[in-house]
């Protein structure tokens, strides 16, 4: 089948390569010449564990193809995804500017039938305005369907080939089959295909992040209560998660949620609900412990080093907002760094992966370091703030040996307390006394 994927970002990428390797043949739209001249010599704009080779490889075999001429594209097509940035605007709302702009190119490009699919993470509502723009721009017949992702960053590809499901929101038996069509190969050993009505397809993918975000920030606000009354936060954790009707997944304290996807999702349900006149009082609250738990970690650096901190460095280790990714989008370490800059502290910083990316947050403001190493050396403490296996066990003797002070503050509760007590070190975590 042919299909063109309009948008070639974290989620448009990931769907075309997904989609080619499975036999389709796959056009990649962007407007971005530049972009899409990388991408045609194999030049992978963000980083994700297997994209890369998934890319090259289809790339190679002639099934996915980069082009910015929307117009062939789409008269190829028998099935359009729209895939491109639906922003956060000013007033929490997602910007759908993107979304229409496309709808009304491809509408000026039909020749025939066409399945018009909102692959972008849009509002109950937004499949009925395309449909409009298109009805107003097109006297060809069309469907147009909620097709939501439910990828993780660091583990998308994985997601997309071996998904837990596919949601499709659809008012059309014609355009439920060759939905269904596209995925079958992705359910060769059972049907975990879920289809709906449009509006509660859309509905579903904010309603599942603002779930998850809510439960993160739920362990949060458990693990600062636990912090006051003595109680261990990771104790309580694993008791928790052992019930079945709860799970393991997204119970850990730490800094809190980040990315381009649970902030801007959470934000644009609570505005769906105010232009509804139905109040989201749970998510509400769960974003704003979500901000404020950024700012509770600041507050023990600051009780620990006092608040003038001209005179301070510190050494980071993390950037992206969760490990795998080079997505600084929303990520406690800008909110965490930032913080530290206005009270006169040096930084010292090293990620992985995501050290081109935090020059545009920070650009010369902090040092950026070749190793984890080099970030502690003469530095008043360490700072981990994103959860990169390379972090998970240090050398701890080199750790104290190129610290000023031994003094590690560790945002994702990654290290054993007695350990490092036992070391010399002082030790401060999310939900621990």
């Amino acid at each position: 089948m042919y299909i063109t994927i309009i948008g070639t970002g974290y989620v448009g990428l990931v769907a075309g390569a997904c989609f080619a390797d499975m036999g389709n043949n796959v056009i990649c739209i962007d407007n971005n010449l530049e972009k899409i001249e990388q991408l045609k010599k194999g030049i992978i704009p963000i980083y994700e564990p297997g994209l890369e080779e998934l890319v090259k490889s289809n790339v190679l075999e002639n099934r996915l193809v980069f082009s910015s001429d929307l117009d062939s594209a789409v008269k190829k097509s028998q099935v359009c995804f729209i895939a491109v940035g639906t922003p956060q605007g000013e007033d929490g709302s997602a910007d759908l500017k993107y979304v229409f702009n496309v709808a009304e190119s491809i509408a000026k490009s039909m020749n025939e039938y066409k399945v018009i699919v909102d692959k972008s993470t849009v509002p109950v509502g937004t499949a009925e305005k395309v449909a409009s723009i298109i009805k107003q721009n097109s006297i060809y017949p069309f469907d147009v369907v909620s097709n939501p992702e439910f990828l993780k960053q660091g583990n998308a590809v994985d997601d997309f080939l071996h998904p837990d499901r596919v949601i499709i929101g659809s008012d059309s038996d014609r355009a439920t089959q060759i939905m269904q069509d596209i995925y079958s190969p992705f359910f060769r050993t059972g049907n975990r295909v879920i289809v709906m009505d449009v509006k509660s397809a859309e509905m579903t993918k904010y309603a599942a992040n603002s779930f998850l975000a809510t439960k993160i920030s739920f362990m949060n606000e458990i693990a600062n209560l636990c912090e006051k009354v003595g109680a261990d936060a990771e104790m309580v954790r694993v008791g928790m998660s052992t019930d079945s009707r709860i799970g393991n997944k997204f119970l850990f304290p730490g800094l809190g949620y980040g990315g381009s996807c649970f902030p801007k999702d959470v934000k644009a349900l609570i505005k769906t609900g105010l232009e509804n006149n139905c109040e989201m009082s749970i998510i509400s609250s769960a974003d704003k412990v979500n901000k404020e738990q950024r700012n509770i970690f600041i507050e023990k650096i600051i009780t620990r080093f006092g608040q003038n901190l001209q005179d301070k460095t510190f050494g980071v280790w993390g950037l992206a907002f969760k490990p795998k990714t080079n997505d600084m989008r929303e990520a406690p370490a800008i909110t965490i760094i930032n913080a530290l800059l206005e009270k006169g502290a040096k930084v010292k910083a090293f990620d992985p992966k995501a050290m081109e990316t935090a020059k545009f947050y920070f650009e010369d403001k902090i040092t950026y370091t070749k190793t984890a190493y080099e970030t502690l050396e003469g530095a008043d403490c360490m700072l981990l703030l994103t959860e990169w296996n390379e972090f998970r066990r240090p050398d701890f003797e080199k750790v104290k040996s190129l610290l000023k002070n031994p003094v590690i503050f560790d945002g994702r509760n990654q290290y054993d307390e007695k350990r490092l007590k036992d070391k010399g070190f002082e030790y401060y975590q999310i939900g621990k006394k």
